[in-house]
């Protein structure tokens, strides 16, 4: 046989090592892509539920215990929908509102906690609920220019927390959560006040700093709130560098109230 007679084969070494490498480079691109999905939708794992309530608290602590609050609440709510009177009932309805609240879904979770509360208001658990309330309603607080009903409820629910246990596990968090709480809404009255200095409006400015310097004395804006109080009734409004007077207006660390840093460090 002749060069020429040599038959051609399909598929020759370079061409399916070029093949080969893009196949291997398809690979990599699509196993991100189906891990995102699967994190996404989560359609990686799904809860056996087909068993009875003692293995279903069991299997639901298990993924909870690891963060996995997508799956726990699947054997939390089995446990409610079909042996809502069995030992294991209030356990699950107080972690399935733990669930939801770790997945950052508060309003379902206040619903949770406020049902527990109302089944059960001699469980041990209640100072916790009372205490995670108060958590739902803060972990809502935004801006300070913008809706501040999470600041208000969580101060209340805090203050009930505290009326009804006053030595709790939790004593200390909710007075410092109230404290950085109320500053908040301090914030946002004096941030009302620089809209109205910015406006040219010095007779609302210092209507609104009163109501400060009265209610909130011991606020951290109220020595800037009592100098230009000071500067308006003497004609003399700063007209430029006001945002000067306004930084850092937020929700202010709720540690920087809490005896904890100094209890765990008393040589410091």
């Amino acid at each position: 046989m002749t060069a020429d007679d040599t038959p051609i084969r399909s598929g020759s070494a370079p061409s399916r090592t070029r093949s080969l490498w893009l196949l291997g480079m398809l690979i990599l691109l699509l196993v991100p892509a189906c891990t995102t999905l699967k994190e996404t939708f989560r359609i990686e794992e799904k809860a056996e539920v087909n068993a009875p309530a003692e293995q279903l608290i069991i299997k639901g602590m298990d993924e909870f215990n690891v963060g996995k609050y997508f799956l726990a609440i699947e054997y939390f709510n089995e446990i409610l929908d079909r042996y809502p009177f069995s030992p294991q009932a209030p356990l699950a309805e107080l972690k399935a509102a733990d669930s939801n609240y770790y997945m950052e879904r508060y309003e379902e979770a206040l619903v949770g906690y406020n049902d527990f509360e109302e089944r059960h208001p001699t469980n041990e658990a209640i100072a916790y609920v009372m205490y995670q309330k108060g958590m739902c309603h803060y972990k809502r607080i935004g801006r300070i220019d913008r809706d501040i009903s999470g600041a208000v409820n969580s101060i209340q629910a805090f203050q009930e927390l505290l009326r009804a246990y006053p030595v709790s596990p939790y004593t200390d968090e909710a007075k410092a959560r109230i404290k950085a709480a109320t500053e908040f809404l301090v914030n946002h009255e004096y941030s009302v006040v620089e809209f109205y200095l910015r406006t040219g409006k010095y007779g609302p400015a210092a209507v609104r700093l009163r109501y400060i310097l009265a209610m909130y004395p011991d606020s951290a804006v109220a020595p800037d709130a009592r100098e230009l109080l000071d500067r308006i009734e003497a004609g003399n409004p700063p007209k430029s560098g006001i945002g000067s007077w306004f930084k850092d207006l937020s929700l202010p660390d709720w540690m920087s109230f809490s005896n904890f840093e100094s209890e765990a460090k008393p040589s410091e």
